[in-house]
């Protein structure tokens, strides 16, 4: 099979874990020992999650004054660098000497007219005061909104249309790479509106579930699965009647409600590539993986039911 697997960012840095590179590097030598069989034995592309990973980055801009902090397409960069590395090369000490990796900066195409930038949702980088965060608002032009009892940036988090890297991508795949690419949903870049075909940057954050769903209908992926630190989804999550979904359709899905920070994207990318393919995806933990390839664990959507 051609399997794309998106790791969550909470499969590479776990809640309240400090953010160094030697609990990274611990996370990914384990999310690596999962994923090692099935690249033995399948054709593989692993995307993955930043925000953590962002977060810190932005955090270290903050102390440093003397330059402006860098834009979030560069930092979205910076971060498929670093955690691509780390996989490869915890991969490539799992498997044979003579399978390829390679690693490709993955370029996400957004539409700058998309709605997302009217309405920015999406949190990243440091808490501030409200006086703080009013100051920033007023000399950078960011905006921000509370969180909790502080308050944060919010950036848009627009659609992914089109992902630039699939012919080499592709060429990776038939010729027996494990590909890892379109980390933290792709660095966001929109075309100028001048007619020049000149690509630019753009401050916002794609879901990396979206573009990861993208990425599996391009590479004609036969098993979608989105990897996170959850058994799968739950149906009436947190109340006595919780119950695991194991095998469910489209429909059956959309009968129930996820929260829009955590579990809705992944049911919503899920429903769109079974629509899509006619073929199955899956959202489940990080350690099952293997099970759930062969469809004996986690949420399994299909287009119908036998």
């Amino acid at each position: 099979m051609r399997i794309v697997v998106a790791l969550g960012g909470n499969a590479l840095l776990k809640r309240s874990e400090p953010m160094t590179a030697e609990a990274q590097r611990a996370n990914v030598k384990i999310a690596c020992k999962a994923l090692a069989p099935l690249a033995e034995e399948h054709e593989l592309v692993v995307a993955h999650g930043n925000g953590p990973q962002v977060g810190l980055l932005a955090l270290q801009a903050a102390a440093y004054t003397a330059v402006e902090p860098y834009p979030l397409d560069v930092l979205g960069a910076q971060t498929q660098g670093m955690i691509a590395y780390m996989v490869e090369q915890e991969l490539g000490n799992l498997l044979p000497f003579e399978k390829p990796i390679a690693t490709i900066l993955t370029m996400t195409e957004v539409d700058p007219a998309d709605p997302a930038f009217q309405n920015p949702t999406k949190f990243v980088g440091p808490c501030y005061s409200r006086d703080e965060a009013d100051a920033l608002s007023a000399d950078k032009g960011w905006v921000c909104k509370p969180d909790g009892d502080t308050w944060r940036r919010v950036v848009a988090s627009p659609e992914p249309k089109r992902i630039f890297e699939m012919r080499p991508i592709r060429w990776l795949l038939e010729r027996g790479s494990v590909v890892i690419c379109a980390g933290g949903g792709g660095i966001p870049t929109v075309y100028l509106p001048d007619g020049t075909r000149t690509l630019v940057g753009i401050e916002a954050v794609i879901d990396k579930d979206l573009a990861a769903e993208l990425l599996a209908r391009e590479v004609d992926a036969d098993l979608f699965v989105m990897a996170t630190d959850a058994e799968g989804v739950f149906a009436g999550f947190g109340t006595p009647e919780q119950r695991l979904l194991g095998w469910v359709t489209p429909e059956e899905l959309e009968e129930h409600e996820f929260p829009a920070g955590s579990m809705g994207p992944k049911v919503e990318a899920a429903i769109r590539f079974v629509r899509a393919t006619g073929k199955r995806a899956a959202i489940g933990c990080l350690d099952d993986i293997a099970r759930i390839a062969a469809g004996e664990a986690g949420t399994n959507i299909i287009p119908a039911k036998t």
